[in-house]
C-alpha cells in the first residue's frame, strides 16, 4: 500500500524550503580547566536549581559565533549516580534553552546544586535557567 500523494510532495507555497531558524546558535562543549576558572570570575546568576556562570569572550578566544557550555557538580551533590544524573538534567536544558536564548560569544557554566537538581521538575529547572539567562543579559547599573 503507498501512502497517499499529499504526504510525499512538500505543501505548495513551500517547495521543499526549510522554515527560517529562529537565531539558533550552535552549542559547544567547555572542556579546558581554564575556561571554567575563567567563567567563575565572571557573572553568576543563582536560581533555585542550577547556579549560572557566564563570560563575554574575548576576541581571538574561540568562533565568535558559538555559544560554549560546560557542567559540573561537586560531591556536595551525592554519590557519583546522582551527580551523573544531575548533570544529564543540566545538559538537556542547556539543550532546550541555549541555542535561542543564548548570546553568540558567551562561555556559560552550569552547576548543579545539591537535592535540588536531581529532584526539582524539569519544567521548574527550565524556567529557573531561562529566569537566570535573562537576569545574566539584563543591563547592569552603573556604580556609583
Amino acid at each position: 500500500m503507498t501512502p497517499p500523494r499529499a504526504d510525499r510532495e512538500p505543501a505548495a507555497g513551500n517547495a521543499g524550503e526549510t522554515p527560517p531558524a529562529a537565531s539558533v546558535c550552535p552549542i559547544e562543549t567547555l572542556r579546558k580547566r581554564s575556561d571554567f576558572i575563567a567563567a567563575s570570575r565572571a557573572r553568576r546568576q543563582s536560581a533555585q536549581g542550577l547556579l549560572l556562570q557566564a563570560r563575554r569572550r574575548r576576541e581571538g578566544e574561540a568562533a565568535p559565533d558559538l555559544v560554549r557550555v560546560g557542567y559540573t557538580c561537586s560531591k556536595k551533590v551525592g554519590n557519583a549516580v546522582a551527580r551523573n544524573r544531575a548533570k544529564r538534567r543540566l545538559r538537556e536544558v542547556a539543550r532546550a534553552i541555549l541555542p535561542t536564548q543564548g548570546k553568540p560569544g558567551w562561555d556559560y557554566v552550569l552547576i548543579g546544586r545539591a537535592l535540588e537538581t536531581e529532584n526539582r521538575p524539569f519544567h521548574l529547572l527550565l524556567q529557573d535557567m531561562e529566569t537566570a539567562l535573562k537576569r545574566i543579559h539584563a543591563p547592569r547599573k552603573p556604580r556609583k
